[in-house]
C-alpha cells in the first residue's frame, strides 16, 4: 500500500435493501480514523449495483453514491445481510464479487450474506456460518459447503463468514485482531462498549439466559480468573470459588457461556500472550509463565495451532513499525488455511472452528 493511502472498505447492498445492524456495526469498525489506537485509514463507502437513495430495512432512506465498481478497489468487501434469499444476486455482483476476490481483496459476509458469496462459488468446499435459521436452507440450496450452524463466525483466510446479529461484532473484532493485532482490537472493542474477543467457535445461542454478573457468582470467579492466569485453573479450581461441584460447574458454564471451561481459559490465557508480545519486551518463556502455559514449549503449541503463527512470528509482525499487515492492495493473506470438513451438510465433526492468523510478511 502507497504510504499514506486508505484502505478501500466496501460495503454491498443487496437487492436495493440496505440491512441496518450490518451497516451499523461496518459503519463503527471501519467509518472512523483512530490512528491512535493502532488502526490504519479507511475509506469506507456502500456500493449498490444501482446507486440511488435506498430504504434501510427500518424504512429509513439511504444515499449509496458507488456502483459496483469501487469492487476492483476495494481491499476489504462486506456483503451485510441478504434480504431476499430466495432470489439469485445478478451476474453483475456474482463477477464483481468474483473479481475482487481474485484481485486478493478480504470478503466477510455477515448473517444471510453468505447466499451471495456461495453464489460466487467461492465458498464451494468451505466450512462455514449464518444466522442459525438460516444454516439449513444454505446447505440444502448450496450442498457443496460445510455449514456449522452453531458458531459465531469461520475465518478461511481471505474469506470470512459470520452468524446473525451480533456475531458481527464480533467477526469484524475479529479481523481487526487478526490484522492490526490485539491491543488494536481491545482499544476498538472499548470504544464501542463490546467484549473485546468471543472466540468463533463460541456458540451462537445459550441455554439460558446470562445471570447479571452483580449477581452471578460464575461471573465473579471468571473475572477472578482473569486476574489469575498464572495460576492453577482446573475445573476444580474454579468450582470450589463458585461453590459447586466440578459436574455441575461445568455445565453451568456451558449453559451460561456457550463454551467449556477449557476453551474459555485458552482463550483468555491466547488474549493475554498476544498482548503481552505486542507491548512488551518479555522474553517468550516469561510471558508463558505469566499467562499461564508454564513453558515456552506450551505457548508456542497452542499459539501456533490457534493462531497459525509463532509467538516469535507474531510479535515481529506487530512490532516492526508497520501500520498494517494488509500491505499493498489488494490485500495478501497467503498464510491462511481454508477450513476443512465434509460438504453439503449443517453441523461438522470439530465443534470448535479456530480462527487462523496469517502469515506475516
Amino acid at each position: 500500500m502507497a504510504e499514506g493511502r486508505p484502505l478501500v472498505v466496501s460495503l454491498v447492498v443487496g437487492e436495493g435493501l440496505v440491512a441496518s445492524f450490518g451497516l451499523g456495526v461496518s459503519n463503527e469498525v471501519f467509518g472512523y480514523d483512530r490512528p491512535e489506537i493502532g488502526l490504519p485509514r479507511f475509506d469506507f463507502a456502500l456500493v449498490a449495483e444501482r446507486p440511488g437513495v435506498l430504504r434501510t430495512d427500518t424504512g429509513i432512506g439511504i444515499l449509496v453514491e458507488h456502483g459496483l465498481d469501487r469492487l476492483d478497489r476495494s481491499d476489504i468487501v462486506l456483503v451485510t445481510a441478504w434480504e431476499v434469499v430466495d432470489r439469485l444476486p445478478s451476474p453483475a455482483l456474482l463477477d464483481a464479487l468474483r473479481r475482487a476476490h481474485a484481485r486478493g481483496a478480504t470478503l466477510v459476509s455477515h448473517c444471510t450474506g453468505v447466499f451471495a458469496l456461495a453464489a460466487t462459488g467461492l465458498l464451494d468446499g468451505m466450512r462455514v456460518t449464518t444466522h442459525w435459521r438460516y444454516a439449513g436452507e444454505l446447505a440444502a440450496r448450496y450442498p457443496q459447503l460445510d455449514v456449522d450452524p452453531a458458531v459465531l463466525y469461520v475465518d478461511n483466510g481471505r474469506i470470512l463468514t459470520g452468524a446473525g446479529t451480533a456475531a458481527g461484532v464480533d467477526a469484524l473484532l475479529h479481523l481487526v485482531r487478526r490484522e492490526w493485532g490485539a491491543a488494536a482490537a481491545n482499544a476498538l472493542a472499548r470504544e464501542m462498549v463490546v467484549p473485546p474477543h468471543r472466540d468463533g467457535g463460541q456458540a451462537q445461542f445459550i441455554d439460558a439466559p446470562v445471570p447479571a454478573c452483580s449477581d452471578d457468582l460464575l461471573g465473579l470467579v471468571l473475572e477472578w480468573a482473569g486476574r489469575h492466569l498464572a495460576e492453577d485453573l482446573s475445573v476444580d479450581v474454579l468450582a470450589r470459588r463458585a461453590l459447586m461441584s466440578p459436574r455441575s460447574f461445568a455445565r453451568r458454564f456451558k449453559a451460561t457461556t456457550g463454551t467449556t471451561p477449557h476453551a474459555w481459559l485458552l482463550a483468555q490465557r491466547l488474549a493475554a500472550a498476544e498482548e503481552l508480545l505486542e507491548n512488551s519486551d518479555a522474553l517468550v518463556e516469561e510471558i508463558a509463565r505469566l499467562v499461564g502455559f508454564g513453558t515456552a514449549a506450551g505457548l508456542r503449541e497452542q499459539f501456533t495451532r490457534r493462531r497459525g503463527v509463532t509467538p516469535r512470528a507474531y510479535r515481529q509482525t506487530f512490532r516492526a513499525g508497520a501500520v498494517s499487515r494488509l500491505g499493498t492492495a489488494p490485500v495478501q493473506l497467503d498464510g491462511h488455511r481454508p477450513g476443512e470438513g465434509g460438504a453439503g451438510r449443517v453441523g461438522g465433526d470439530q465443534p470448535l472452528v479456530q480462527p487462523q492468523l496469517g502469515q506475516p510478511a
